[in-house]
């Protein structure tokens, strides 16, 4: 059961940030499913480490367009993005060492920040980024 449902709602105009947001709710979803599926904990980790991965690397193309096009608030994302990548990071480490599991509420919490910082921040750096040309 698909914990994240992709609408045109989360579509920013800018095709190669709307691809990446995409491959994040499937992994979400994914992450989702191991966890209802009652996977064991190094498949799951697998995937957590995708997960981190992949959101890292999409964090890392944003604030790459920023720099290139300028983007005044990019400090302010930048340390949303930092803030995430820390509270991940820290779940990680406790994952691996056995000390926490997944768990409806972090399941809970990463879609809703994906959803809150789509239509929160990114849809406010989106015009400025799409008329300096960004695909």
């Amino acid at each position: 059961m698909a914990l994240m449902t992709w609408t045109d709602k989360y579509v920013l105009g800018i095709q190669s940030i709307d691809t990446q947001h995409q491959k994040l709710v499937e992994m979400i979803n994914e992450l989702q499913d191991a966890m209802l599926a009652g996977k064991a904990n190094d498949q799951t980790g697998k995937i957590l480490d995708g997960l981190v991965k992949y959101t890292v690397t999409h964090f890392a193309h944003e604030e790459t367009l920023f720099a290139k096009h300028g983007y005044a608030d990019s400090t302010a994302h930048k340390a949303e993005h930092d803030k995430l990548k820390q509270q991940v990071a820290e779940f990680q480490t406790q994952f691996k060492a056995g000390q926490s599991k997944l768990s409806p509420q972090l399941m809970n919490f990463l879609r809703d920040w994906l959803n809150g910082h789509i239509l929160g921040s990114d849809k406010k750096y989106a015009p400025f980024l799409k008329g300096k040309g960004a695909t």
